[in-house]
């Protein structure tokens, strides 16, 4: 294990809730069949983008085979499933079970994140901005079945007009409009394949500002699972073929209906008479999404600040905030450098990585006062700095004879598995590991530790997105800040567990086989850095 990494799977926040426990017990199931990468419960995001894409790609090859006609509508669909049943045909069901999964995993999406609490403080614009796509992605369901033109769109035509009436500037002359047979024509064909084309469209933009305030957003899912849905998709098209059912008639209700329950659920209601309460409750599911990041409180620590006296605009802090929460503008108090790096607060996680960017978060600095360009009220790099080295002096000031293994300085995310403090064992505990700057690591080996172990949050599941792996590449000379060549990446260990128990029995191991890494050479530590950046141990 020496020089690499100990990961696990499973979710680093302790669940506060039953549902979450439940959730949080699935995923590490699942984490234990797909693995991290492919588990689709962690790439529901990427999954909808996926399952948007294959309904597009299909609705485009269909469009082209159908006709925008009162008449020619159902029989174009009919032809397509029966006459070309391995090309249209499958297309068209491809289409339909790819457009009932997109619905499930928006649903699976919104509860994930609701279960897990992430829909306020500085998430509160994803959570918001996501609301509307649920609408958006239900009328472009609805409008679909009722291009087909059979039963099942009559009764939609119906449902929908209802519903719509009961509403100021709509009533009988609407439903005239799209209900009655002297009054239908063709350009009503035209308005629902233009509505079912836009409102896709309106989709894809509304995906595009849902993501825009997270930096590196996934928009496409692990390769492995991506292709398994493809071919899931085309199998049970194979399987179960959509088909239609018996062509619209105006002049009769029909008898039966066969239901898609995950885009017409709740048309029942207006069947049932109830379009006032299905207004009702749209409207209020609405404003209660929306306005939740403000009725639940939180907790929220102080946002990062910047130091200009050192900041020299190098942009690292930008490049690397998972959240964008840091801007590069001009430069405001007349020194030579160009830029200087700005907070917007409300966008701000509080979790730190920006000021593990930043080169001036060295301690290595000899300084009366050590400050960097941006770093965390809450725990500032200077107060780090006199942690370690009180914990190192502690170490020197012990009774060598009671010393019975390595020494090891500990940095653990709050968020993730934490092994307990002991003899040799220094804690310190950071807001993410992606705040720990790479020299930290180097300081703490030079000032007399035996080995540096990092315990990072569950593979996967950074609180922060990306904590873990900018801290993984920071440590493999991959990303800047890096740690320098010159160390012996065998005395350095970064853990990603399940359970205190993982971290424990891993921290453990480390400190035994740090005997032997200390009479290794230095100049081995390149060759361990591009091993510690392959390697995956799990726990």
């Amino acid at each position: 294990m020496m020089g690499g990494s100990v990961s696990s799977t499973g979710h680093d926040v302790k669940p506060a809730n039953a549902a979450a426990r439940l959730l949080h017990g699935v995923e590490r199931a699942l984490d234990g069949v797909f693995g991290v990468p492919g588990n689709p419960l962690r790439q529901l995001g990427a999954l909808g983008f996926h399952l948007f894409w294959i309904a597009t790609v299909s609705g485009v090859y269909i469009y082209a085979l159908f006709d925008t006609s009162i008449t020619g509508a159902y029989a174009s669909v009919e032809t397509m499933t029966t006459a070309q049943p391995w090309s249209a045909g499958l297309m068209r069901s491809v289409h339909r079970y790819a457009s009932d999964a997109f619905a499930v995993v928006m649903l699976l999406h919104l509860l994930r994140e609701l279960v897990y609490a992430r829909f306020s403080g500085f998430r509160w614009y994803a959570w918001v901005s996501g609301v509307p796509l649920l609408w958006l992605g239900l009328a472009a369901g609805i409008g679909g079945y009722w291009l087909v033109w059979d039963g099942l769109a009559q009764f939609i035509a119906t449902a929908v007009t209802e519903w719509f009436a009961v509403l100021p500037g709509f009533g009988v002359t609407m439903i005239r409009n799209f209900l009655v047979t002297d009054t239908l024509t063709d350009r009503l064909f035209s308005l629902l394949a233009f509505l079912h084309i836009g409102i896709p469209l309106l989709l894809l933009l509304g995906m595009w500002v849902h993501i825009q305030r997270i930096t590196d957003p996934v928009t496409a899912p692990h390769r492995v699972l991506a292709v398994t849905t493809v071919v899931i998709t085309v199998l049970l098209s194979l399987a179960q073929p959509a088909l239609s059912q018996a062509p619209a008639d105006l002049s009769r209700v029909p008898e039966w209906l066969g239901l898609d329950w995950f885009y017409l659920f709740a048309l029942p209601l207006v069947n049932r008479g109830m379009p006032g309460t299905l207004w009702l409750l749209t409207v209020a599911a609405t404003l209660l999404l929306v306005a939740l990041p403000w009725l639940v409180p939180s907790s929220r620590a102080p946002a990062a600040v910047v130091d200009l006296a050192n900041c020299n605009g190098c942009g690292r802090c930008f490049t690397d905030c998972p959240y964008g929460a840091v801007i590069m503008l001009p430069r405001s108090d007349g020194r030579r450098h160009a830029r200087e790096a700005v907070v917007e607060t409300d966008l701000c996680a509080s979790c730190g990585i920006c000021a593990g960017a930043c080169p001036s978060s060295t301690p290595f600095r000899s300084v009366t006062l050590f400050r960097t360009g941006i770093e965390m009220p809450q725990r500032p790099m200077g107060a780090l700095r006199e942690e370690l080295e009180l914990a190192i002096k502690g170490f020197d000031d012990a009774d060598l004879s009671r010393k019975t293994a390595a020494t090891v300085a500990v940095f653990a995310c709050e968020h993730g598995e934490c092994p307990a403090p002991r003899d040799g064992v220094a804690v310190l505990r950071l807001p993410c590991v992606g705040m720990l700057p790479p020299s930290f690591v180097e300081y703490a080996l030079r000032a007399g530790v035996d080995g540096v172990f990092v315990a990072a949050c569950s593979d996967g599941d950074c609180e922060f997105k990306s904590g873990d792996t900018l801290l993984r590449q920071r440590l493999a000379g991959e990303r800047e800040p890096s740690l320098r060549a010159s160390v012996a990446l065998e005395r350095v260990c970064m853990a990603q567990c399940a359970d205190v128990a993982a971290t424990e029995w891993a921290l453990a191991e480390f400190r035994a086989g740090l005997p032997a890494a200390l009479d290794q050479q230095p100049a081995g530590a390149v060759l361990a850095a591009k091993a510690f950046a392959r390697s995956r141990h799990h726990v």
